[in-house]
C-alpha cells in the first residue's frame, strides 16, 4: 500500500511515466493545478501552504523509498521535484504584497514563471548544478528545483524592481 502511494507521488499519479517531456508536463499540469486552486476554487492561501509542505516535506521518504535499490538516483519518471520547485514561485507571486491577484495578470505571470522554472532546471546553473551532481539522493533530487524554484523569483523580483524603476 505504502510503496503504491509513494509510486503515485513521485510519479505526480503516473505523469513521470509519461515518454516525452515528464518533468515539462508536470511543470505545466502543476501550474495548471495551482491557477485552479488559488483563481477558480479559491481555497485559502494558508490550506495551499499546509499542502504544499506536506507534499515538500513526504517527498524526502517518498522519493528515498522509490530510489533505494535503484542504480540510477534521479529517474526521469521522478517528477514530484518538478511540482515542488514549479509551485514555490507560484505561491511567493500569489501571496506578495497580499493582495488579489487579477486571473488575467495571473497567468501571463503564471506563463513567465512556468518558463522561467523550465529554463533553470535544464540549464541547472550553479547552485542548481551543485545539488544535482553532489547529493545522489532524495536531498538532490529535490533541492535542485527548489534552487531553481528560488532562481525563478530572484529573476522576477529584479524584474519588477527594474519596471518599477525605469518604466
Amino acid at each position: 500500500m505504502i510503496k503504491t502511494f509513494n509510486y503515485l507521488l513521485v510519479t505526480c499519479f503516473g505523469i513521470g511515466s509519461i515518454r516525452f517531456a515528464p518533468g515539462t508536463i508536470t511543470s505545466l499540469i502543476t501550474t495548471v493545478f495551482l491557477y485552479s486552486l488559488f483563481h477558480i476554487i479559491n481555497l485559502p492561501n494558508n490550506t495551499i501552504l499546509i499542502i504544499l509542505l506536506i507534499v515538500f516535506i513526504y517527498s524526502f521518504y517518498a522519493v528515498s523509498e522509490y530510489i533505494k535499490y535503484d542504480e540510477n538516483k534521479d529517474p526521469k519518471e521522478v517528477v514530484i521535484d518538478e511540482f515542488i520547485g514549479q509551485s514555490i514561485p507560484i505561491y511567493l507571486y500569489e501571496i506578495a504584497h497580499g493582495s488579489a491577484k487579477d486571473s488575467n495578470e495571473a497567468v501571463l505571470f503564471y506563463l513567465y514563471i512556468f518558463i522561467l522554472f523550465r529554463y533553470f532546471d535544464i540549464k541547472k546553473p550553479f547552485p542548481v548544478s551543485f545539488f544535482d551532481k553532489k547529493f545522489k539522493n532524495s536531498f538532490g533530487v529535490i533541492m535542485d528545483d527548489v534552487v531553481a524554484g528560488l532562481y525563478v523569483v530572484l529573476t522576477l523580483i529584479i524584474f519588477m524592481v527594474i519596471k518599477s524603476k525605469f518604466f
